[in-house]
């Protein structure tokens, strides 16, 4: 037996899985002070950081360094909104009718390792057909790249509501979609909704309080759920240790999704003070994302891009997003980093944090939203979003300073997730 584990251990460090990595960083950020600390060297092994070194060190010759002497480095960044399934164009609407499961997985797998190389080690997957499911099991199974994907499969909505998979069709091909498929009317298809959602493997609730903007529905703010029916989803979603999100831009909407539980308003476009407050006694999180209602009013100025009915709900309300976001920022709403990617390209991500600063969110601020903020409504808290000891090993870095200049996150030089290097 001594012999065999003498055998299994020289296989690995032969094989490289036993050998630590000595990450030199020239400057790191600590996102808890918002401070940047000089000459650091992190320490990983495996998947995790063994630790955390003053200087520049170095192991052995089995081990291998990584010179980021130049670079500052940061925790992987957490996007707590996306839609990994798919990317806005003018054909969205036609694809939708053309494209098998197979189709849309092959595109999705581009959009995560897209995004992987933008810096997001983790993103929260707010909506698409269940193939979003699959792609978060072979992410973590090592199939293909992309970040650590949490997903909601297919998000909930009421019959005819944004989300209801079936608008805009045709009265042939409408049909009466139920729980199954995401659309629930009373608060006992809410429950069965939630547990679909659980027995299909989703790890996240998200429902559609409100009308929403890329919908083919007239109504782009309408509250959509009673309260009583978001209580029966928020507590069945609690009962299977799931998180809620509520995508949201009407404000009765909002309040209501905030009394029946939900723990992350979704865009929160014409919220209220008296909804903010709400939010601040009840600790519910804005998820502004700023970047997908620019992008959708500017699309809304190209012809043909959304149908009519989208076009004009683009115009009224991505405009209002950075306004609303500045006003719940400065009355103390707890805010957290998304960015809806998918209506605008993958990858680019990181723009939302210039729109953050420029709506008067210190960087520092913005940054800890998308790092420790996002790591504890995950639940991860004690794994991800910082540079310590025990955490997981996501790691990213940037030429310049981003609390001078957030515009280098979006040029990120370095990606390591679960230890592993996917761009250097």
């Amino acid at each position: 037996m001594k012999n065999l584990l003498t055998f299994i251990l020289l296989g690995l460090v032969s094989t490289g899985l036993a050998q630590k990595k000595f990450i030199q960083c020239g400057q790191m950020l600590d996102v808890a002070s918002g401070k940047l600390i000089k000459e650091k060297t992190l320490v990983i092994e495996g998947n995790r950081i063994l630790e955390v070194r003053d200087g520049y060190a170095a192991g052995t010759s089995d081990d291998s360094v990584i010179d980021l002497r130049t670079a500052t480095v940061l925790p992987g960044l957490i996007d707590m909104h996306v839609h990994i399934e798919s990317e806005f164009n003018p054909r969205t609407y036609i694809k939708r009718f053309t494209m098998n499961p197979a189709d849309v997985a092959f595109e999705s797998a581009v959009y995560a390792r897209r995004t992987l190389m933008a810096g997001f080690t983790t993103v929260r997957d707010l909506g698409g057909s269940g193939v979003n499911i699959a792609l978060s099991k072979a992410i973590s199974s090592g199939l293909t790249p992309g970040p650590r994907l949490f997903t909601c499969g297919k998000a909930i909505a009421t019959t005819g509501g944004h989300a209801d998979p079936t608008n805009g069709r045709s009265m042939e091909l409408m049909g009466d979609p139920g729980p199954a498929d995401g659309v629930v009317n009373s608060p006992e298809d809410g429950r069965k909704a939630v547990r679909q959602r659980y027995k299909e493997g989703a790890d996240v609730i998200k429902i559609t309080a409100t009308g929403g903007v890329l919908s083919v529905a007239k109504n782009g703010q309408n509250p959509q759920f009673t309260v009583e029916e978001i209580r029966a989803i928020t507590s069945t979603a609690k009962d299977y240790g799931m998180l809620t999100a509520a995508h949201a831009h009407g404000d009765e909407g909002m309040r209501r999704a905030i009394e029946g539980g939900i723990q992350t308003i979704e865009h929160g476009t014409l919220m209220s003070e008296a909804t903010m407050d709400l939010m601040k006694a009840k600790g519910v999180y804005m998820v502004p994302t700023i970047s997908a209602g620019k992008e959708a009013a500017k699309n809304a100025e190209i012809p043909g891009f959304f149908p009519t009915v989208v076009a004009q709900k683009a115009r009224e309300i991505g405009p209002q997003i950075q306004n609303t976001f500045a006003r719940a920022y400065k009355r103390g709403v707890p805010i957290a980093f998304g960015t809806d990617a998918g209506v605008f390209p993958h990858g680019t991500n990181a723009q939302e944090f210039g729109y953050m600063v420029e709506a008067g969110m210190p960087a520092e601020e913005a940054l800890r939203a998308a790092t420790i903020t996002n790591a504890s409504l995950l639940g991860m808290s004690s794994e991800l979003g910082q540079l310590k000891a025990g955490y997981l090993a996501d790691i990213i870095a940037v030429e310049g300073d981003p609390l001078r200049d957030v515009s280098v996150l979006k040029s990120v030089r370095f990606v390591m997730k679960d230890g592993v290097i996917h761009k250097n």
